[in-house]
C-alpha cells in the first residue's frame, strides 16, 4: 500500500514537471511564431501609408520609381524628371496642404466638396507634377496616372541604407545601418571584455588565494545583477565625456562608448564561465607538468587554457549574445544616429535600442510596426546563430576530451 501510495506520488510529481516544461516550450515556440508571422507582415506591404497614393499626369512616361528615388524627389535632390529617365521638364511637388497655393477656398466649395475636382484638374494642367494625397480625394473621373510602388523586398530591407520608417510619403526601410551598429557595438566590446575577463578568470582559478578568490568571486558575479539603467547612467556620466574630452570629438555619444559599457557588462558571464572550466582542468594534469619542470605559467598556458578552451570560448560568446541583446545602455550612450559607422568614434544605432524607443510611437498593425517585428526577427536569428555556435563549440570540444 505504502509503495503503491509512493508511486503515485512520484507520478504525480513527475506528470506535474512534464506539464510546466511543455507549457515553457510551447510558449517559447508560440512567442518565437507570433514575432515571425507579425514581422513577415512588412513585406506584403507597399512602403507608403495606407489610404495614400502617388500620382503624376497621365503623359508622364515613367511608370516605376524606387522609394529611395521617391525621396531624393521630395527632398529635392532630383528636380527634373529626366532624371529618372522621363521628358526634360521640372518636378512639381505637390502635397494635400498645397491646395491652397493653387485654388481659393470658394472654388474648393464650403465644405472641400470640390477638392477632389480641383486635384484632378490641377494634376490634368500640370505635366511635371507628382503628387501625394488621400485616396478619399480622388475624383470618379480621375484622369491621372497612380505610379506604381513595389512591395518592400527581404532583400533591400536588409541591404538599404537609411532607416526612416515615418517618412513622407515613402518609408525608408534600411536595416543596414542597425545591424551594422548592433554587430559594432557588440564584437568591440568583446574585444575590450576578453582580454581582460580571460586575464581575471587566470587570476582567480590558478593564482589566487581561496580566501581571495572566495571573497572576489561573489562581488563579479554581482555585477551581472546590477540594472542595466545603472550601467547606462555610468557610461553617459563617466565613459562619454571622458571619450568625448580624450579624442576631442564634438559628442561623446559614440559606439565606443556603448562597446565600453557593454564590456563591463559582459565581463561576469565571460568570468565565471572561463573560471569554472579552468578550475575543472584535472589536477593530475597539471602536477603531472610541474613535475616535468613546466612552470607554473607555463602550464597554465599550455595545460589549463587549451583543456578549458570550450567554456573560454562559450563565455565569450555568451558575451557577446549579453551584447547584442542589451537595450537600456547601449540607447543612452551611443548616439542613436541610424547611419552606416566607419569607426568606433562615431554615434550608431542598434536593433535592440531602435526597437525600445520606437515601438512605443508605432501604430499598432501600421507599417512602422510591423517593420519593428520583422527588426525583432533579425535579433532573434543573430541571438540564435550564437547560442548554436555555443552548442557546437562544446559540444566539439567535449567530444576531442573523451
Amino acid at each position: 500500500m505504502k509503495t503503491n501510495l509512493k508511486q503515485l506520488k512520484e507520478k504525480i510529481i513527475e506528470t506535474i514537471l512534464m506539464l510546466s516544461g511543455a507549457a515553457t516550450s510551447i510558449t517559447v515556440i508560440l512567442i518565437v511564431f507570433f514575432l515571425f508571422i507579425e514581422g513577415a507582415g512588412v513585406f506584403s506591404r507597399k512602403p507608403i501609408d495606407d489610404g495614400y497614393l502617388l500620382a503624376v499626369n497621365a503623359t508622364n512616361n515613367v511608370k516605376t520609381l524606387h522609394p529611395s528615388q521617391i525621396k531624393d524627389i521630395f527632398d529635392k535632390k532630383i528636380t527634373n524628371w529626366n532624371q529618372l529617365g522621363g521628358e526634360d521638364s521640372p518636378i512639381v511637388l505637390f502635397r494635400t496642404s498645397d491646395i491652397t497655393d493653387y485654388y481659393t477656398e470658394e472654388e474648393l466649395g464650403p465644405n472641400f466638396e470640390y477638392f477632389p475636382d480641383k486635384i484632378n484638374e490641377l494634376i490634368q494642367k500640370q505635366p511635371g507634377i507628382i503628387a501625394f494625397f488621400s485616396d478619399k480625394y480622388k475624383s470618379d473621373k480621375f484622369v491621372g496616372k497612380e505610379l506604381d510602388i513595389d512591395k518592400i523586398k527581404v532583400w533591400e530591407f536588409l541591404s538599404g541604407e537609411e532607416w526612416f520608417p515615418t517618412a513622407q510619403p515613402i518609408a525608408q526601410m534600411g536595416v543596414k545601418p542597425l545591424i551594422y551598429g548592433t554587430l559594432w557595438v557588440s564584437f568591440g566590446a568583446i574585444l575590450l571584455a576578453l582580454p581582460i575577463g580571460l586575464a581575471a578568470a587566470i587570476y582567480l582559478s590558478e593564482i589566487a588565494k581561496k580566501r581571495t578568490r572566495s571573497l572576489l568571486k561573489p562581488l563579479i558575479e554581482l555585477l551581472a545583477g546590477i540594472p542595466s539603467v545603472v550601467y547606462g547612467f555610468f557610461g553617459l556620466v563617466v565613459i562619454v565625456p571622458l571619450i568625448q574630452s580624450t579624442f576631442n570629438l564634438p559628442v561623446g555619444e559614440t559606439a565606443l562608448a556603448g562597446s565600453v559599457v557593454l564590456a563591463i557588462m559582459a565581463l561576469p558571464t565571460i568570468i565565471t564561465i572561463s573560471e569554472d572550466a579552468m578550475r575543472n582542468t584535472p589536477r593530475a594534469m597539471k602536477e603531472a607538468s610541474l613535475a616535468l619542470g613546466a612552470s607554473k605559467w607555463q602550464t597554465i598556458y599550455k595545460v589549463v587554457m587549451p583543456y578549458s578552451a570550450s567554456g573560454i570560448t562559450a563565455g565569450a560568446i555568451l558575451g557577446i549574445g549579453r551584447a547584442i541583446g542589451e537595450t537600456m545602455a547601449v540607447l543612452m550612450v551611443t548616439g542613436n544616429a541610424a547611419v552606416i559607422p566607419h569607426t568606433l568614434l562615431a554615434p550608431v544605432r542598434t536593433i535592440p535600442a531602435t526597437i525600445a524607443a520606437e515601438l512605443g510611437e508605432a501604430p499598432n498593425g501600421g507599417l512602422h510596426y510591423e517593420a519593428l517585428f520583422a527588426l525583432g526577427c533579425i535579433l532573434f536569428l543573430i541571438t540564435f546563430g550564437i547560442n548554436m555556435l555555443v552548442e557546437l563549440v562544446t559540444n566539439k570540444q567535449s567530444h576531442k576530451k573523451h
